[in-house]
């Protein structure tokens, strides 16, 4: 009735088949080898469930602690909810999908197996993925997820390496608390990655990315992402009263630091963004472009970063 129980239960079972042979089971192994049984070149991943489900969170993508001998694995799969069944497959055969925790992982199915398996749908072989660099390896993931996103959605992580320098905070942070530098660097970012910003104020989705983007992205809550744009505070700091459009008052008011962001950030939050890549030096004409597309009563290129072209 326990995942260790029942791992167990499996090196004994596999022990007895090996009567007279060479190769022998190890039931001290390290806690964290992939897989759990190795036997030369041959390996078993053991999977239980209490649940009555044949899916289960496997081993990271990274696969840092593989027995580097085994070249093919097996899964043994104890399912004890329902009808207490044990099932088995070729481990790669059965990898379905891939999660994200701190770390991303696979997902395996034993039963019923599926049409593809994740490395069909990403167009890898198992042992060419596997082998491959983590670079390499993250974009073949990031390809497959943005395929399975739906309307609205958008990947929260975006690293190409595991020692990337983007690492999201731990702790949810206010932008209410964050100080003036920050806020005007996250508003800038939004701004140049969103132009949906400029969107008419009866767009209801407008600011649905620059909430995602904030928060996916930095690890802040801004439950009132219209104010960064269109409260008075935010486009008449000085508190002029010279009138015109509230957005686009806000937007003159940062762009300096909207052309920084155009330099910064990887060219990977364009392509998830905007759906395509675009040179540094090009970014700002691009936005204007879409924003001249995007907003109502007034035109972003007649009035922004005129200095810039």
């Amino acid at each position: 009735m326990t995942s260790k129980s029942f791992e167990d239960r499996v090196r004994a079972v596999v022990q007895s088949f090996l009567s007279g042979l060479a190769v022998k089971v190890d039931f001290d192994p390290h806690p964290q080898a992939f897989p759990d049984i190795a036997l030369e070149e041959f390996g078993i991943e053991v999977k239980f469930s209490l649940q009555d489900t044949w899916r289960s969170v496997a081993n990271s993508v990274l696969e840092r602690m593989r027995v580097d001998s085994v070249k093919k694995i097996y899964i043994i799969f104890g399912k004890m909810g329902g009808l207490a069944e044990v099932r088995w497959g070729e481990y790669e055969k059965c990898v379905i999908h891939v999660r994200t925790s701190h770390v991303p992982r696979f997902e395996v199915e034993v039963y019923p197996l599926p049409a593809q398996s994740l490395f069909e749908k990403m167009g890898i072989r198992y042992d060419d993925f596997r082998s491959s660099r983590m670079e390499d390896k993250m974009q073949h993931i990031r390809i497959y997820a943005r395929s399975r996103l739906e309307k609205g959605e958008r990947l929260w992580w975006l690293d190409d390496t595991s020692d990337s320098s983007h690492t999201l905070p731990v702790q949810a942070r206010l932008y209410t608390k964050l100080s003036t530098p920050e806020k005007l660097k996250l508003r800038a970012e939004a701004v140049l990655l969103c132009p949906s910003v400029v969107k008419s104020s009866r767009a209801r989705d407008k600011y649905d990315d620059v909430v995602l983007y904030i928060l996916t992205y930095h690890g802040v809550l801004c439950h009132q992402a219209r104010d960064l744009f269109t409260a008075g505070s935010v486009a008449d700091p000085n508190n002029n009263r010279t009138g015109g459009v509230n957005i686009q008052k806000s937007i003159a008011l940062i762009q300096d630091n909207i052309v920084d962001a155009a330099i910064r950030l990887d060219d990977e939050l364009f392509v998830e963004y905007w759906g395509y890549s675009v040179d540094k030096d090009l970014r700002i004409k691009e936005w204007l472009k879409q924003a001249d597309a995007l907003a109502v009563g007034w035109k972003p290129s007649e009035s922004l970063f005129l200095s810039t072209r």
